[in-house]
């Protein structure tokens, strides 16, 4: 008789980590989703758009309209390719990296006004760059077999 158990509880054990698996893919996707609509549209849009605001406070920095369009179109990059599946990993390490910036320019130049906003980001992103470590392997073979 718990052979009959003992072989019964193995497959819904199975079942139960599978189906966790696919919850917690699709909350990561989720995620991804999110961060790169956020990054689209409320990021990047009105400094590609030349939002008074943006314009204003790249003004502020020093870095004019350039580099308000340069950050713009890096986000923009980094929210497409967030959703794009061999590249979500480095997309994510990336607008990490320009989080980093964003905090040091609110801390520095806006006496941290809006610094909490990048360091928000930054724990999905290294969470979506850590859950999809594995592309990282991948890529490199892509670029050296299209190359």
């Amino acid at each position: 008789m718990s052979e009959i158990t003992a072989s019964a509880a193995a497959p819904v054990v199975a079942e139960s980590a599978t189906a966790r698996g696919r919850r917690a893919r699709a909350a990561l996707r989720t995620v991804q989703v999110l961060l790169a609509l956020f990054f689209a549209v409320a990021s990047a849009l009105p400094k590609l758009i030349a939002l008074p605001a943006a314009v204003d406070s790249f003004a502020e920095i020093g870095w004019g309209d350039t580099g308000m369009y340069v950050i713009g179109t890096l986000e923009l990059a980094g929210a497409v390719a967030l959703l794009v599946p061999v590249l979500q990993s480095v997309a994510a390490l990336a607008l990490s990296g320009l989080m980093v910036g964003a905090f040091v320019v609110q801390v520095s130049v806006f006496d941290g006004e809006n610094a909490a906003t990048p360091l928000i980001l930054i724990v999905p992103l290294a969470l979506v760059a850590w859950a999809r470590r594995e592309q990282n392997a991948r890529l490199p073979r892509l670029v050296r077999r299209g190359a």
